[in-house]
């Protein structure tokens, strides 16, 4: 039984032994995701594409304010030549109209986070596939997301940034 104790023993100080060589020989490199992203021409053109949009949806809404609030001001200078029920009709009709606004600009939000995603999945799948060739060519085990706020305090590893922007052609 003693001897067990020891061969025990013994096999767990070799297979532990063998882990820790085994981790020191993993290779681990970092890079800024979303440096890297947003130095990609393409995000530059769907950052644009969105703008243009967004202004559009805005211009929209804006326009419609205007329409509602003019609408407003007649309906309230003329409020003492017409009729109870005529003005609360208006009052209505003034109520439906900023609930329709309302509603325009849920749809236009909703539209543009749809927007965004459409154009930027291709994006960020293009810079996953780039950042794993080059991890992949330089052999590396692990690469870590140093953009500031994701969990790497201190990274002073192989910073693949510059590979992976030759390999975009950036």
């Amino acid at each position: 039984m003693k001897q067990f104790k020891t061969l025990l023993i013994a096999v767990s100080i070799i297979l532990g032994g063998m882990l820790s060589a085994n981790a020191q020989d993993s290779k681990v490199a970092h890079i800024a995701t979303q440096e890297l992203i947003e130095s990609m021409p393409e995000y530059q053109a769907a950052m644009s594409q969105l703008e243009k949009l967004q202004n559009t949806y805005t211009s929209d809404i804006d326009d419609l304010m205007k329409e509602a609030q003019n609408k407003n001001k007649q309906y309230q200078a003329e409020a003492s030549t017409k009729t109870d029920e005529e003005n609360a009709a208006r009052a209505q009709e003034l109520q439906a109209t900023q609930q329709k606004i309302m509603q325009y600009r849920q749809n236009a939000q909703q539209e543009l986070q749809k927007k965004e995603n459409e154009l930027i999945r291709p994006i960020l799948e293009k810079a996953r596939t780039a950042i794993q060739k080059v991890a992949r060519q330089n052999n590396y085990d692990y690469v870590l997301d140093s953009t500031t706020g994701t969990g790497v305090i201190l990274a002073d590893g192989y910073n693949l940034m510059n590979d992976v922007q030759k390999e975009l052609g950036i």
